[in-house]
């Protein structure tokens, strides 16, 4: 029995709960490690999305003889013309509606109240049972925005506590584009023979994973910000600019990331002249229907081979559990890990199959 797949599986469950246990037991001599992982997280995050972002134009460079070292400066050179030129193209209008949203928010936030409560005072003429449903809609909606609130002031938190660390990028950029061969070979030094083959088969195979999705999936949302741009500034949306950034940004989180994108846009859109509203759920749709069906299916192919309401659980399971990171990085994550169990149960099944020809 103790060779069956399911004994082993179980196993290895229970163990992995139990190390869980006590690690979380004796989690306070862990918390100097604990401040050194969270210090360096975000640069090191922010390092290897630009890695996997120039290790083309790197591999590029090299393959037309230029050195190594030349290949790294060029990069750097690449990115930081890539950076001027975004700030000296939509950095003075970006900032304008900035200043200009933030002066108007609390005429905003006012016009959104009076619709509220008209919207309430309305409900009066409807029967008991819709009555019912709209109170309890006017709660969930409540719920959704403190905690919408709460969530946005915690990333804006993050992101100025960030800033500083920003300066660990390029010394973490510098060394993956210098050293990223090197990696696979030193982890797979530790073991031989077949497990050495496997493990080298499986880093490889997280590299692709994780290359087609941070590639892939920034592209797309570029694209889909250049489309919600054009058709907000098609219509004469104020602030077409900013939320088309934010839509964009919110476009790199799998699935729930366009609904949360469009509701700004939404409100802006209600306040300037409600006809727009239609104008924008329709260029969203638009957006969304030509991202998924043309664009996502050519640019990363079935690379995650994910299926939608895989991708809506994994996403709300990591959203309570860590966050505004854990719905982030929910999706690769979860590919990784799918990445290693497929190659678990592959070298599985190749020495079954290895057995069996032997008898």
């Amino acid at each position: 029995m103790t060779k069956k797949l399911w004994f082993q599986t179980g196993v290895a469950i229970l163990l992995t709960l139990v190390i869980i246990r006590m690690f979380m037991e004796v989690k306070g001599i862990f918390s100097p490690l604990l401040i050194i992982g969270q210090t360096i997280f975000l640069p090191l995050l922010i390092g290897g999305v630009l890695f996997y972002l120039s290790r083309p134009l790197l591999t590029w460079l090299e393959s037309v003889k230029f050195p190594r070292w030349a290949s790294i400066l060029s990069v750097f050179v690449v990115i930081g013309l890539i950076g001027w030129l975004f700030y000296a193209l939509i950095g003075p209008p970006l900032t304008k509606q900035v200043n200009t949203l933030v002066k108007n928010t609390p005429e905003i936030v006012k016009e959104v109240e009076q619709f509220t409560k008209y919207m309430l005072s309305q409900r009066d003429l409807l029967p008991d049972k819709f009555q019912d449903t709209v109170n309890d809609a006017t709660g969930k909606i409540n719920d959704i925005a403190v905690s919408a609130g709460s969530l946005l002031f915690k990333f804006i938190q993050n992101v100025f506590q960030g800033i500083f660390l920003l300066v660990l990028v390029p010394f973490f950029l510098v060394y993956m584009l210098k050293d990223h061969e090197k990696f696979a070979p030193f982890v797979s030094s530790f073991v031989k023979g077949e497990k050495k083959k496997w493990l080298r088969k499986t880093l490889s195979d997280i590299d692709d994973t994780l290359r087609s999705y941070i590639q892939g999936q920034l592209f797309v949302s570029f694209l889909v910000g250049l489309m919600l741009l054009i058709g907000y500034f098609a219509i004469g949306l104020e602030y077409a600019l900013l939320l088309a950034i934010f839509g964009m940004v919110m476009n790199v989180i799998p699935f729930l990331g366009p609904y949360i994108s469009v509701v700004p846009a939404i409100i802006i859109a209600l306040i300037q002249e409600p006809k727009l509203a239609i104008y924008v759920a329709i260029i969203m749709l638009v957006a969304q229907q030509i991202e998924s069906n043309f664009i996502t299916p050519n640019v990363m192919g079935k690379s995650l081979d994910i299926h939608p309401l895989t991708v809506i659980t994994v996403i709300l399971a990591a959203g309570n559990i860590a966050g505004l990171w854990g719905i982030i990085l929910a999706i690769p994550t979860y590919a990784v890990i799918k990445v290693i169990l497929k190659n678990i149960y592959a070298h599985r099944e190749g020495i079954k199959d290895a057995a069996i020809k032997s008898v």
